[in-house]
């Protein structure tokens, strides 16, 4: 069973050691456990090297941990929504290991299953390959990719039973559950603490993989991108 605690804080405040790695879910601004990422920055840990499909934006998840110059290493998919993640990259002040998405996904996935490596022809004849054992399968080239098992994992979960089985809402599963996996310990927090075991077959990462909860502070969920436009008079009269 994992153990339930008081608040982010106190759910990290013994794990957390500079020059650790941390794998963190979400998607943008969906899914991302922002209590915890919070946590981490009042922390004052350094030297960090995240793990993370992107590193939010300006000001917002993981942008925060950036703003306070805490992280040296990113390993991403993506980086085009956080301006000062692109000038402390450009200025040399991070190290970047961009990574193509499903790689990144299938990397996670490995290291939460104990494969050390695998083989996949994404990235073969460009700059992400350079540096890494090559093989020839059917055809193909493909490159040689490491599993990541983090020291650390940081996750949103929309519930969580009392055995730490986790399920997601909608578009915020994202990341979350390769994440769940890959750490040595993770910390999850979540909207909901359920009183009743979850069936079995709606449970999306099993309590196994969870050693902390805590519970979510109700806030106000950010839009990354927020796109409207002008309806016409036409259209209502059409509506």
């Amino acid at each position: 069973m994992p153990t339930i605690y008081g608040s982010a804080a106190e759910a990290i405040a013994d794990v957390l050691s500079d020059g650790m790695t941390v794998a963190v879910g979400g998607f943008g601004l969906s899914g991302i456990p922002a209590d915890l990422i919070e946590a981490v920055r009042d922390s004052g840990v350094r030297d960090l090297t995240v793990v993370s499909n992107n590193m939010g934006v300006d000001g917002l998840g993981l942008g925060i941990l950036l703003e306070n110059h805490q992280v040296s290493k990113v390993v991403a998919s993506y980086v085009g929504e956080n301006k000062l993640f692109a000038r402390q990259a450009l200025a040399g002040e991070l190290d970047v290991e961009l990574v193509p998405q499903g790689t990144l996904a299938e990397r996670l996935r490995a290291g939460g299953a104990g494969i050390p490596a695998f083989y996949t022809p994404t990235g073969a004849g460009t700059p992400v390959a350079e540096g890494k054992p090559h093989a020839e399968f059917d055809g193909r080239t493909a490159v040689l990719e490491r599993g990541i098992v983090a020291d650390l994992s940081l996750v949103h979960a929309g519930t969580a039973d009392p055995a730490g089985n986790l399920t997601y809402r909608l578009a915020a599963r994202n990341f979350n559950p390769l994440v769940a996996a890959c750490g040595r310990i993770c910390v999850t927090e979540t909207e909901h603490l359920l009183d009743e075991f979850t069936d079995p077959a709606h449970v999306v990462t099993p309590g196994v993989f969870v050693n902390r909860l805590v519970a979510a502070r109700d806030r106000e969920k950010p839009i990354e991108k927020r796109t409207v436009r002008t309806v016409r008079t036409e259209e209502v009269a059409h509506a």
